[in-house]
């Protein structure tokens, strides 16, 4: 599996299936991992922000672990399975340990929890939760939670052997640059894989070479795939795209490959709603997914969670301007078999 996330993939963050009642519909929630899986994910990503974290609240963790688990037992591919870890250290070893049980292959630690705590904390924490099972790090942006880190952090957590790979999702270059940075001070960049969860610059990140210098290592760093709440919806484009932009990689890049960059981001903006500070980034997600027949509605835990007013116009608007960028026939032709 390490090797899997090294040479790079595409990695949906899951969302949470539920009724109208707001209790989990285990059949459309097994059917989202199966849509996933059939796109050509390389893997999935459970109990993360985009499966919303108060999954935690009502005693659905584990189960949604689980579905995720049996609907990747249904293929051949052997997808990496990435579970989300949040608290701190008791409720994250906790997490960790229900994830290892259940067959995952990593933990995407989330450190939203140790906000105003010392860097020192952190690493520590980190390495309790390395001791379980290996760690996909996770650069959370402030605007949901997220803590500001210093590229001195990246590099003392890229020290930790049990560190697997890294998704920057700060949406912000310089924070983006810490964690690159980080890691190639380590000496950790043949070993950690680096996606990108930056949804308002997806493509960029896919094709850039980071040619930051540090002695001893001329190499770039490349981020080879990606851990995102945006490949959610349209998966199977999110995949094609994925692998066009890992063809590309060393040689000279396309212009119409590099002029995706600003439509996926315009697409995001959408769906992740960025003109109301991001508040509906979740039901925007569900928006789609609801369109397609794979949910029922857009519910969130959260009753107060919704579209914000314009929203769904927003995104009509970009799924007509950029067809190519989604895969509703996909989803129309296959959409009962996986609800099966």
């Amino acid at each position: 599996m390490v090797d899997r996330l090294r040479a790079g993939c595409a990695i949906p963050a899951h969302p949470l299936a539920l009724n109208a009642k707001r209790e989990m519909d285990p059949r459309r929630q097994k059917a989202l991992s199966r849509y996933y899986l059939a796109a050509g994910s390389g893997g999935l990503a459970v109990g993360v922000h985009t499966t919303q974290f108060a999954i935690r609240d009502v005693g659905l963790y584990e189960p949604v672990l689980t579905i995720a688990a049996e609907a990747a037992s249904e293929v051949q591919s052997q997808p990496v399975l990435v579970a989300g870890a949040i608290g701190r250290t008791e409720q994250a070893v906790r997490e960790a340990r229900i994830a290892r049980g259940l067959g995952y292959h990593a933990v995407l630690l989330g450190l939203a929890a140790f906000k105003g705590a010392s860097e020192d904390e952190i690493i520590a924490h980190c390495r309790t939760v390395a001791e379980e099972m290996p760690i996909f790090g996770f650069y959370l942006q402030p605007a949901v939670g997220g803590v500001p880190l210093s590229a001195a952090f990246w590099k003392r957590f890229a020290l930790i052997e049990n560190v697997i790979a890294i998704k920057m999702a700060p949406f912000n270059r310089y924070a983006t640059l810490d964690v690159l940075r980080g890691v190639l001070e380590a000496g950790a960049a043949s070993r950690i894989a680096l996606y990108t969860g930056n949804d308002d610059h997806i493509v960029g990140d896919l094709l850039t070479p980071f040619a930051l210098r540090v002695t001893g290592c001329e190499a770039p760093l490349r981020v080879v795939g990606g851990l995102l709440g945006h490949w959610s919806v349209w998966t199977q484009a999110a995949v094609r795209l994925q692998q066009e932009c890992a063809a590309a990689s060393g040689g000279p890049i396309p212009a119409n490959l590099l002029a995706k960059d600003a439509q996926v981001t315009e697409m995001n903006a959408a769906i992740f709603d960025t003109a109301n500070a991001f508040a509906g980034c979740i039901p925007g997600c569900h928006e789609v997914l609801r369109r397609q027949g794979l949910l029922e509605g857009t519910w969130c835990l959260d009753p107060h969670e919704d579209l914000s007013p314009g929203q769904a116009e927003l995104i009509s608007a970009a799924a007509l301007r950029y067809p190519e960028l989604t895969d509703d026939d996909f989803v129309r032709a296959n959409l009962n078999t996986w609800l099966s």
